[in-house]
């Protein structure tokens, strides 16, 4: 495949992540407009976004880039505990350290809303979409280009830098969401090249944005108002509250990435042993 046709397909990839966006907000709002509460229009919006962007990408990856873009539905239970309890844990050591709980003080009617949003857009809807964009078109056009390596490692480059867009943070900061984005993205990218399917980095990406930033308890140096609860660390260290992007940028997190890395490795070593001793 032509350099030209994969940069094409990697940016027509991202603008379909962009266009679906837009157009699930544009059919949540033609719910909204009757008077459906908000909690089910970001239900309407994350289903929207989910289906949307698996069709364009559908279309784009079968009638431009004859690739397959994720592969029948299949999730190994391993990556399904995993994806458990890499957030837990990650919120469990947080818990640990000294700080207080501190209400938003939300009517149920906002709860609903936070966490529809929370759980079915951020969670399920971005974190599937993501994982089909970058880990689905955008590694496999690369891998098929050039090779695993840099399959692996730009488009998780990519996928961190994608993060900064809109944002004004420090320097620090930024550093911050750069380093953490590439390991996040590498952790992704070897999930989904040991299941050979997006759905096992997908399932994962999607209970971390549940757990980490799904509106219900937020964990920081100061009060999340757009959370139900917020743990209000104590420490303001840039290690443990990760800056301005947040926990997913700390050292803890940073932690996790690095042993469901290091096992996700293993375990794609052993398969290649195990394949070498068949032969």
């Amino acid at each position: 495949m032509k350099t030209s046709k994969v940069l094409l397909g990697a940016l027509l990839a991202i603008l379909s992540l962009v266009a679906s966006q837009i157009g699930a907000e544009l059919v949540a709002s033609l719910f909204h407009m009757p008077g459906l509460p908000l909690g089910f229009c970001n239900i309407i919006a994350g289903a929207s976004y989910l289906l949307l962007a698996y069709l364009l990408l559908r279309v784009l990856s079968g009638k431009y880039l004859h690739m397959d873009m994720a592969p029948r539905f299949s999730i190994k239970v391993k990556w399904f505990v995993v994806a458990v309890l890499l957030p837990a844990a990650v919120k469990g050591v947080f818990l640990l350290l000294p700080g207080e709980f501190v209400s938003s003080e939300m009517t149920k009617s906002e709860m609903f809303t936070t966490l529809s949003a929370g759980i079915m857009f951020t969670g399920i809807a971005a974190g599937f979409v993501e994982e089909m964009v970058f880990r689905g078109v955008i590694m496999g056009l690369l891998k098929e280009r050039w090779n695993t390596a840099v399959a692996i490692f730009v488009p998780s480059v990519l996928f961190a830098a994608v993060h900064l867009i809109g944002m004004d943070f420090t320097l620090t900061s930024c550093l911050l969401v750069l380093v953490a984005g590439t390991m996040v993205g590498i952790m992704f990218s070897l999930i989904a090249l040991e299941g050979n399917s997006v759905w096992n980095s997908g399932i994962v990406h999607a209970l971390w944005n549940i757990v980490i930033i799904g509106g219900g308890l937020a964990i920081g140096g100061e009060m999340d108002e757009y959370s139900v609860m917020t743990y209000v660390l104590q420490s303001k260290s840039l290690v443990l509250t990760g800056g301005e992007f947040g926990i997913e940028s700390s050292g803890i997190a940073l932690v996790g990435y690095l042993v469901v890395t290091t096992f996700t490795l293993c375990l794609i070593k052993r398969a290649k042993g195990d394949r070498s001793e068949s032969h």
